[in-house]
């Protein structure tokens, strides 16, 4: 059965709601940070050599990074649903939103939380991460103009994977000027499964 390895506060939070919007089988192996430090506890790297999460193992294939996990998920899983069908131009779209959201837009929500942390000592940064996360947040805004999901008609990995920007955005307080965006998560936040999925994670939190 796949096994999820979840922390909390954490982005295996969107692989947990992934699972069940598939109505997927499977095993939640839990983890909690350390109340201090933040960081995951070292029993995760008896699972991966990074000890992060999230994580899965599905019999002998053991898989990090969200969006290989998603992309596996999918795949293997899902039947032909949340995903478009290769070679199709909703598929090139699809699979750039999946690494996206970490290759490019977490970056300055990231950059945000760690030099935030610094207060004074980080301030001259703070110019360079707001122009970076409003041209990033703007973006994808811009992009969900006029539409429910990032790509095609339905719910699609590409939402699952952009959640986390979309929940640290709010986390920051930056989702003011984005109509679409912030219309979009509350969209993800009412999903039955996003319930569901937040209820069997755990209240999680970013900050």
């Amino acid at each position: 059965m796949l096994t999820l390895h979840h922390l909390n506060d954490s982005r295996s939070q969107r692989i947990l709601w992934l699972l069940e919007e598939l109505g997927l089988p499977h095993e939640i192996k839990r983890y909690q940070r350390n109340a201090e430090t933040r960081l995951a506890p070292p029993e995760l790297k008896a699972v991966h050599p990074l000890g992060k999460s999230p994580v899965i193992t599905d019999g002998d294939v053991t898989i990090a990074e969200s969006a290989a996990i998603v992309d596996y998920i999918i795949r293997r899983y899902g039947k032909g649903a949340m995903m478009p069908a290769q070679g199709s131009a909703d598929y090139e779209a699809y699979n750039e939103w999946l690494h996206y959201s970490e290759g490019s837009a977490m970056l300055p929500l990231m950059l945000n939380l760690y030099v935030g942390r610094l207060k004074e000592a980080g301030a001259p940064l703070h110019p360079r991460i707001d122009s970076e996360l409003a041209n990033h947040l703007g973006y994808v805004d811009d992009a969900l103009k006029g539409r429910e999901f990032f790509v095609g008609a339905s719910l699609t990995g590409a939402d699952i994977q952009m959640s986390f920007v979309g929940e640290m955005a709010k986390v920051f307080d930056k989702l003011g000027p984005y109509p679409n965006l912030t219309a979009w998560l509350a969209r993800m936040h009412a999903r039955p499964a996003f319930q569901r999925s937040v209820a069997k994670g755990g209240p999680y939190r970013f900050a």
